[in-house]
């Protein structure tokens, strides 16, 4: 593992919803780790209200936990972390609370730009950024700009997201070709579909991670997940810390993914 980041000079907090200890992985853990890692990040409100605070300030606290998974995953080799930052339902919330997470989320971009240009990591943004002020686009398209010679982590962040939206939107893609003339449906097959998704290009999702203590992955990269390992945790996304984050990585390590296969013929390739 290399020396800890700058991402790590940011305060840590204490776990309250986790047991989890402190934790080291084993040479076996880091030959099995996942190339592409997605966050759901669930539970800021409901930690802000534990704390006797307004929702606003878990968003805030929730952004310390962004800097250190991506610290963690940064540190690890990943080669992907994909963030659920703010989905296509969330515009349903407050109006006040959309706002608040809208400047959050430039205040965040300004911030951390020069960080993740320092550490390497690639900033990329998905989803459907129209519905964004003028200003934000600006800023988003700014980002990504800075970082896109970045070798190191690509940070995918999911930005008025939805998994319906993302397959909608390549197989309209395919449709105007179609319509165009420059491809025929015969030639609408999965790859082709694939290379119109958001991140295409990466990895498909290994593990998907949902704190918050919910069962449901709501709308999230359901194309690109199709065969990640899903893991749940209660520990609340404020909370979400390096230990935690490692606990799901060994957890995945532990499981045998057959993409179909038998045990038995996951074994024999293995003995290969």
């Amino acid at each position: 593992m290399s020396s800890p980041s700058e991402f790590d000079q940011a305060p840590r907090e204490s776990l309250e919803n986790s047991t989890a200890l402190p934790c080291e992985l084993s040479d076996v853990v880091k030959q099995s780790l996942p190339k592409h890692v997605a966050i759901i990040m669930d539970g800021n409100g409901r930690w802000a209200q534990l704390q006797g605070k307004a929702r606003v300030s878990g968003h805030k606290a929730g952004v310390k936990a962004v800097r250190r998974a991506v610290s963690t995953a940064s540190q690890l080799g990943i080669e992907s972390l994909t963030l659920f930052a703010f989905s296509s339902e969330n515009w349903r919330r407050p109006d006040k609370e959309v706002s608040l997470l809208m400047e959050l989320f430039m205040t965040v971009l300004q911030r951390e730009l020069k960080l993740l240009n320092k550490n390497g990591v690639r900033l990329n943004i998905i989803g459907d950024i129209s519905r964004f002020s003028e200003r934000l686009q600006k800023q988003i398209t700014t980002a990504q700009a800075k970082t896109k010679d970045n070798t190191g982590l690509v940070l995918n962040v999911a930005a008025n997201y939805g998994g319906r939206w993302d397959i909608a939107q390549a197989a309209q893609a395919l449709a105007a070709k179609v319509a165009s003339g420059e491809m025929s449906a015969e030639d609408v097959t999965e790859g082709a579909l694939n290379k119109q998704m958001s991140m295409q290009g990466q990895s498909e999702v290994d593990l998907m991670i949902r704190t918050g203590g919910d069962y449901r992955i709501s709308n999230f990269i359901l194309w690109q997940a199709a065969y990640a390992e899903l893991i749940f945790t209660e520990t609340l996304w404020p909370d979400f810390d390096e230990d935690v984050f490692k606990q799901a990585l060994i957890t995945f390590a532990s499981r045998q993914r057959r993409f179909g296969l038998t045990g038995c013929q996951i074994e024999q390739i293995r003995a290969l």
